[in-house]
């Protein structure tokens, strides 16, 4: 408990200056760094640690991808040549070491070299939409990672009746619900400090709405990835974070958060609310 706690402290005083003190290539690089890992972990889980071609492929697909989707203003061609490049490039080492392994491999080897990628670099494109985009990304961070820890605390005072005891034996409907509730008040608490202290408005509503449904999307993101780890038997993505496990046990509910708040904040900007 000691270490977790001790580096999640640490990780807190990381990315406060990557948002806040150092240049935003540092941020850019950091969440492409991660996006790498990422995909090797996925692609070592679905795909098994012995397929070091898939694992090396995904890594680089990885870096490529996360390079193309880091800013809204990239030309589009470039996400588009990454899924292509993708297709043909697993499909070569598919015909090359068919013998190895099939399309099922394939699939997680795309999904963690593409996709994942391009859902974690949500938080980048937040980051670089406007001269205040450090203070969008702290909102879905704090939505995934805000329920995340309100739903630990409230299954520990309430809860009774099983979530997905399959899945993930220790969450319950409490706990999930305590989760959501948290992560709304956090948000909206997050808006009105930023209002009220920066130059930066946000709106409640939006906060509210990042809160509530990226609080749902980030516990579908937990429970979806922890049963790709139980159906392939394993306990933790990797251990690159001392005490969290690796980048996908640490935001497994952030990818799928991200996507949503950069959604949300495009939205509710084109309504000018």
């Amino acid at each position: 408990m000691k270490t977790r706690v001790a580096f999640g402290v640490t990780g807190a005083v990381v990315v406060i200056l990557a948002l806040f003190v150092f240049p935003p290539i540092v941020a850019q690089l950091l969440m492409m760094a991660l996006s790498v890992c990422a995909a090797q972990e996925f692609t070592a889980a679905t795909a098994g640690k012995n397929n070091k071609e898939l694992q090396i492929a995904a890594m680089l697909l990885a870096l490529g991808m996360s390079f193309a989707s880091a800013r809204d203003s990239y030309p589009v061609y470039w996400m588009r040549a990454m899924l292509y490049i993708g297709v043909v490039v697993l499909f070569v080492l598919l015909l090359r070491h068919h013998t190895k392994f099939g399309f099922q491999e394939l699939a997680g080897a795309y999904f963690g070299g593409i996709l994942i990628p391009y859902l974690l670099m949500s938080l980048i494109r937040m980051f670089t939409m406007s001269e205040n985009g450090a203070f969008h990304l702290v909102i879905p961070l704090l939505a995934a990672w805000g329920s995340d820890t309100c739903a630990l605390f409230a299954g520990m005072a309430f809860g009774k009746h099983k979530l997905a005891p399959v899945i993930s034996p220790k969450k319950t409907v409490e706990g999930a619900i305590g989760g959501v509730v948290g992560a709304a008040v956090l948000t909206v608490i997050y808006g009105i400090a930023v209002s009220a202290f920066t130059n930066l408005t946000l709106s409640v509503p939006l906060c509210l709405a990042a809160g509530i449904l990226g609080a749902v999307l980030g516990q579908i993101g937990d429970l979806s990835f922890s049963i790709v780890k139980r159906k392939s038997g394993i306990k933790d993505y990797g251990k690159i974070f001392p005490g969290h496990g690796g980048v996908l046990d640490r935001f497994d509910s952030v990818i799928f958060v991200a996507p949503l708040v950069e959604l949300l904040l495009h939205l509710f900007s084109n309504l000018g609310l």
